[in-house]
């Protein structure tokens, strides 16, 4: 039998000869650390998921041919500051963040170690990069544009709700991007003849006031944009937006499926998977600063009926022909 015949992984796939090689010949084994922004991997989810499965499908297997550093930060500020800097100083091979927030962090925390962003809304805006096309510094990877969607998200939920005239946005304000998605949300709602409010929550214990804050204030609606925050405690704002029969309208799969009204948004677990492709190029010795940034391969456009029966609403058959999936 000849020696490759040996090498195994878990899950029945073969390593590369060229990388089992390298990793069992006594070379330095690539460390990539990656910057999550929930509490642990099950919280992470499709996107842990996905992106272990995009290193896999390249045949890179942790603690064979790649040491990956996991750093969960629990949407904590001082975490998030802290876990960066920890993996900076591991002399990780390539620093990936997940998440908008995260990109922030590992920005501040070195200019020369490679960077792989996922879920960045406007990387040019933010000084991640000097263009899609030639990033020009040590970052590149994927953009959703959640924030050139939100118009799109507003027209929605007018065209499902006759008459609405104010909607909420709600924010994290610790966050960078709350800025961004509140003057580009005021700028869409103005046109579309909509007032637009920000609410801010920066922990789940200021969720329930923020929305007692939006009935008060006679809100009709409310959107949330890409956000960890969000996106952790998707079910209970769902479950909060309900109760207080507020239409909700999301950026992703995983939030509608937790029991948003609409959802329109970027394949996040796509992206994920996707982002081992950049991890894999500058391994083999590509430069982010000339690895283009991504858009979006796929918009979805996913409704919930089941949350409409609940809120008393029915979707126009325009929205219905144009959706991607209807969840029933």
């Amino acid at each position: 039998m000849r020696r490759r015949d040996f090498i195994k992984v878990v899950g029945g796939a073969a390593i590369p000869w060229p990388l089992a090689a390298r990793a069992q010949s006594g070379r330095r084994v690539p460390r990539i650390g990656v910057l999550w922004h929930a509490g642990s991997a099950a919280e992470e989810g499709r996107y842990f998921t996905g992106f272990i499965d995009g290193l896999r499908g390249l045949g890179y297997l942790d603690g064979t041919n790649i040491i990956l550093e996991h750093r969960f930060p629990n949407e904590m500020p001082d975490r998030f500051r802290n876990m960066a800097t920890e993996l900076v100083s591991l002399n990780v091979d390539v620093l990936v963040s997940v998440g908008s927030q995260t990109a922030f962090y590992a920005r501040d925390v070195t200019k020369t170690i490679p960077i792989v962003f996922i879920f960045v809304p406007d990387p040019v805006g933010s000084k991640f990069v000097m263009s899609l096309a030639r990033p020009g510094g040590n970052a590149t990877g994927l953009t959703h544009f959640a924030a050139d969607l939100i118009g799109k998200r507003l027209q929605f939920l007018m065209d499902t709700s006759p008459g609405l005239a104010r909607v909420a946005l709600l924010v994290n304000p610790d966050t960078e991007v709350a800025g961004l998605y509140t003057n580009v949300t005021d700028g869409v709602a103005q046109k579309l003849g909509l007032s637009n409010h920000t609410f801010s929550a920066r922990s789940r214990d200021e969720l329930e006031p923020a929305f007692d804050a939006m009935v008060k204030m006679g809100m009709q609606a409310v959107t949330i944009n890409s956000e960890g925050l969000a996106y952790q405690q998707r079910e209970f704002i769902a479950k909060l937006a309900i109760a207080r029969r507020l239409p909700l309208s999301v950026w992703s799969r995983e939030t509608l499926e937790a029991g948003a009204l609409m959802s329109y948004g970027a394949d996040q677990p796509a992206m994920c998977r996707r982002a081992a492709v950049f991890v894999d190029k500058i391994l083999k010795g590509a430069k982010p600063a000339d690895i283009p940034v991504e858009e979006p391969a796929q918009i979805e456009f996913l409704l919930n009926k089941k949350t409409a029966r609940v809120l008393g609403l029915t979707f126009p058959n325009s929205l219905l022909a144009m959706a991607t999936e209807v969840i029933e």
